[in-house]
């Protein structure tokens, strides 16, 4: 074994060398290699629940006292405990609650930044992407994939709110934000409602389509329908013994992921089932659609209902009991971990 041991002489020179360097922005690597290259993921993230039933009211009260227009786009961030002031739930995913009132409309822009959307609650209000409306209905998931045309409005006579999770933490990491806004505040509506499903949602393509590899879905709007649909057929025999019955969402041109930076899951839990200890790299931001549970999360107990959110920080191992029959949605950034060879899981 070596000797470790250093000579006071020694320290004081360490420290006066240290010292001249910090000037000249410079770090030994030799102090700070530990922290640097760990054996496993080290994340800041902690694990977190929103109770919806709990943030509801202050998202309302926020409708009363800021409009639509003022605010372009009227959220409140769930932001990580632990990173407070940095408007993300994970180290590269942001998600938030959005609220658009009867008669109101949150104008037309666009940005880099690739989103999802997730509705919770209200009926009537519509997304429009490059000029496509899709009327919003619970449990429906919708894509505004980097860099296209969007607005909402709610011409109903309910309030809409609806999970929004975007790459925002990823993108200014990466310093490629860019955003226009529209001269218009609503699009014109270029094609009829459900055209893109109707293209390209059947196993079906245009006779002419040609995707890139990281083209995003051409399809914008996952009907919550389908996919429960999905869920309850596959649900005979035994589920997997980590994740209950679990899907992916794609990109129906190319199998891979909506988005080429969010990934995004549905899942079912059998009334009175509980998952094996799980993990994987991937951060990930789970919303209650059905049911109720309650999530392990590296020995913290969180207990959830319909509309909770709650979210899983890289590397945690997540073991999840359901109460009553349950079916979660789920977003992370895998996409990008398997693109660039990093993602991995662990069963126990």
């Amino acid at each position: 074994m070596r000797d470790h041991t250093i000579e006071p002489a020694q320290v004081q020179a360490r420290r006066e060398y240290y010292d001249r360097i910090d000037k000249q922005n410079l770090t030994p690597l030799w102090e700070v290699l530990d922290r640097l290259v760990t054996p496993e993921p080290v994340s800041p993230v902690v694990p977190a629940l929103w109770r919806y039933a709990e943030v509801r009211e202050p998202l309302m009260e926020a409708g009363r006292l800021i409009s639509a227009a003022e605010a372009e786009r009227r959220v409140l961030i769930l932001e990580n405990p632990a990173l407070r002031g940095r408007s993300a739930i994970t180290q590269t995913m942001y998600a938030g609650l959005q609220l658009i009132m009867p008669g109101e409309v949150a104008a037309a822009h666009r940005h880099t930044q690739s989103a999802l959307r997730l509705l919770l609650e209200g009926e009537g209000a519509y997304t429009a992407v490059d000029g496509e409306r899709t009327t919003m209905r619970r449990g429906d998931f919708i894509l505004t994939p980097a860099w296209t045309w969007h607005d909402h409005g709610n011409p109903g006579i309910q309030p809409a709110i609806w999970l929004d999770g975007l790459d925002v933490p990823l993108v200014r990491t990466l310093d490629a934000s860019f955003s226009e806004r529209s001269s218009v505040a609503a699009q014109l509506q270029a094609k009829p409602e459900g055209d893109a499903l109707k293209r390209y949602g059947a196993n079906m393509l245009p006779i002419d389509y040609q995707p890139a590899a990281v083209s995003p879905s051409p399809v914008f709007v996952y009907p919550y329908e389908r996919a429960r649909e999905s869920l309850l057929g596959i649900a005979h025999g035994e589920p997997d013994s980590h994740l209950g019955f679990k899907l992916r969402y794609v990109n129906p041109a190319t199998g891979g992921s909506p988005m080429p930076t969010i990934g995004a899951y549905a899942q079912r839990l059998p009334d009175g089932f509980e998952t094996r200890p799980y993990r994987c790299t991937d951060g990930t931001v789970y919303v209650c659609l059905e049911g109720s549970g309650e999530a392990e999360i590296d020995g913290e107990l969180l207990r959830f209902g319909t509309n909770d959110i709650f979210v899983v920080p890289s590397w945690n191992v997540l073991r999840i009991h359901a109460t009553s029959d349950t079916h979660l949605f789920s977003f992370s950034d895998r996409p990008v971990h398997q693109a660039l060879g990093l993602w991995r899981e662990a069963r126990e």
